[in-house]
């Protein structure tokens, strides 16, 4: 949760997200810098985000005047959660722990099964849904279920 108490997709993740479509969208490798400028990202901050995106696996890189960064793998067998790991770690983390270790007493004994729903919530979406997919447009009914609800679109403020 962000400190506003809102779940948070972390600028790295959406970052680092972003990139792999552009070069999902691409046949051949395609510079850090090149990345940068097509979707507007800062140069530096996306440098260590493919970093770590190819200590990951998901993608390669060569070097000299056709070097560049390619997907390692096809970009329908790229899951969104998968991205986010590389990036972010764990899917859901209470306070930097693991949901299922959390032990609550009193009143709050029941607030690690909130938790874990919340994850498994996170999970059904992203990892149904891949690079490909984004790209398309072609989202699966995990995400759709959700997006076709006029609700999920309502921003809600206490």
């Amino acid at each position: 949760m962000g400190q506003n108490g809102t779940v948070q997709i972390p600028a790295k993740a959406e970052y680092a997200i972003r990139a792999l479509l552009t070069l999902a969208a691409n046949d051949a490798s395609v510079s850090a810098e090149h990345l940068a400028q097509e979707q507007d990202l800062p140069a530096k901050f996306l440098g260590a985000i493919l970093s770590d995106l190819r200590r990951g696996g998901l993608v390669t890189s060569q070097r000299g005047p056709e070097g560049g960064f390619r997907l390692a793998r096809d970009p329908d067998q790229i899951m969104i959660a998968d991205i986010l790991r590389v990036v972010s770690g764990p899917m859901a983390g209470v306070r930097g722990m693991r949901p299922e270790t959390l032990v609550y007493e009193g009143e709050a004994a029941h607030l690690r099964d909130v938790w874990v729903a919340v994850r498994a919530t996170l999970r059904e979406v992203l990892e149904h849904v891949t690079l490909g997919q984004v790209l398309r447009g072609d989202l699966p009914a995990a995400v759709t279920r959700f997006t076709d609800d006029p609700d999920a679109w309502i921003t809600r403020v206490i």
